[in-house]
């Protein structure tokens, strides 16, 4: 049961609980300044979607699953991979920003990093041990080619 619940979308969800309530709580008077936060916060909702979802068609279209403790079939390299070796989590990432700017939740900027940190730790750096064994030669080229975030 744990396993099926440490997933990345859990931890999110739980950075974005915080991130309201501090937001609807505990805002100590500060605040982002208005509607350039509201627009920067839709744009970085807005990125993080799109590059789930070209992410997500992507392993789609190679036949290989998302899901983070399972075993990839494919190294898929194409599409936003390119760019990125983790765009769903980049996108998770946005989205977090986005929530924060857009709820005024000024205090919860430091929940980002620590966000970016437990996915690494608990995520990325497990897959891609899991991904350098199973893909040896072509996952060293494909790290050596695309940034681990952006």
């Amino acid at each position: 049961m744990l396993k099926w619940t440490d997933i990345p979308p859990i931890w999110l969800l739980l950075a974005l609980v915080v991130t309201w309530m501090q937001a609807t709580h505990f805002s100590a008077g500060l605040s982002f300044g208005g509607a350039w936060a509201d627009f920067a916060g839709g744009l970085f909702v807005g990125a993080g979607l799109l590059f789930m979802a070209f992410a997500l068609y992507e392993m789609r279209r190679f036949k290989t699953t998302p899901i983070p403790h399972m075993e990839a079939d494919r190294l898929v390299t194409t599409g936003i991979f390119k760019r990125s070796r983790n765009p769903i989590y980049l996108g998770d990432a946005l989205i977090l920003t986005g929530l924060i700017l857009r709820w005024d939740a000024v205090l919860s900027l430091p929940l980002i990093p620590v966000f970016v940190w437990i996915i690494e730790r608990r995520f990325i750096i497990p897959e891609e041990d899991r991904l350098r064994r199973k893909f040896r030669a072509d996952f060293a080229r494909y790290c050596q080619n695309t940034r681990r975030w952006l």
